[in-house]
């Protein structure tokens, strides 16, 4: 099939130019070729490429600076998805979205299904919420994926964040109150492959909003030390387990935020694997390209 990815310059987007390539013909499309909040851009872009499937990676993620750029976070969150949608319907292109576990409100004990009730708490959140919204309505067949605590080798993450100051510091404090399931883009790259085997009507037939994600609880302060053990960093580096009140921010995250996948493993018959898995594979992928 042709692909077109938007927002090839992150680290979703990038996993997925990487791991689709072999098997399918695709466009990936960074930010400055393609500014998905421009309407027009959308649809000039999709007549010219004609794609068989659309994978909408570009999203704007400074989850803090959102709280105090509100306009942009939506126009890139909300209004870019459905300028996408649209120019979807135009051509005939299978639509696919990724979300985020921001919809949620973090207030839950057990992990969220796909049909929890949303309560965003945060400006990006509420834009990703919105995004998901009227990309869904915008197209009548769809599909969208909700991502959590996405991490690889590529742009800014937490885990590459923890390997630099590893390197720097004997000593890191890190919050151990918020729980959710990290998620190497790798992982994620090979389950969208998975779903691009089925054929388009059998796609159209499992519209919908699904979670895409690992499985096995974390904490960000479990998730360091899991990245310093598996890095044989330990020994060096200790980690503090503090509270999300000690460590401010400007948007609130959510406490809890893990992804019930099953539906999606059931729908599209693809193993969820445990994190750790994709922590080993992410750090071993990263040693080979050092």
């Amino acid at each position: 099939m042709k692909l077109l990815i938007t927002g090839a310059g992150g680290q979703l987007g990038l996993a997925l130019a990487r791991r689709l390539s072999s098997q399918h013909e695709v466009i990936a499309l960074t930010r400055s070729q393609l500014d998905i909040s421009n309407a027009k851009a959308c649809s000039e872009m999709l007549k010219a490429v004609r794609p068989d499937m659309l994978l909408n990676c570009a999203a704007y993620t400074a989850v803090d600076r959102a709280e105090t750029d509100r306009d942009r976070a939506f126009s890139n969150n909300a209004d870019g998805p459905l300028n996408l949608a649209l120019a979807c319907n135009e051509q005939g292109t299978f639509p696919i979205h990724f979300s985020t576990d921001y919809v949620f409100d973090g207030t839950a004990s057990t992990p969220y299904a796909e049909d929890a009730a949303t309560n965003p708490t945060s400006v990006y959140g509420e834009s990703k919420l919105a995004g998901e919204i009227a990309f869904s309505n915008a197209s009548p067949a769809h599909l969208v994926f909700r991502l959590s605590w996405v991490y690889s080798n590529d742009g800014s993450n937490f885990y590459k964040t923890m390997l630099r100051l590893g390197s720097e510091r004997s000593q890191l404090r890190v919050v151990a109150d918020q729980i959710g399931v990290p998620n190497y883009t790798g992982d994620i790259a090979d389950a969208v492959a998975s779903v691009l085997e089925f054929s388009k009507p059998e796609l159209v037939a499992r519209t919908g909003v699904y979670h895409l994600s690992a499985t096995g609880p974390s904490t960000w302060c479990d998730f360091a030390r899991s990245i310093f053990s598996c890095a044989q960093m330990s020994d060096r580096v200790a980690v503090e387990a503090i509270s999300t009140s000690e460590y401010e921010t400007a948007a609130s995250r959510p406490a809890y935020s893990v992804l019930d996948a099953r539906r999606f493993a059931a729908t599209f018959g693809v193993p969820i694997l445990d994190w750790p898995l994709g922590l080993q594979r992410c750090l071993t992928e990263r040693t080979m390209e050092a």
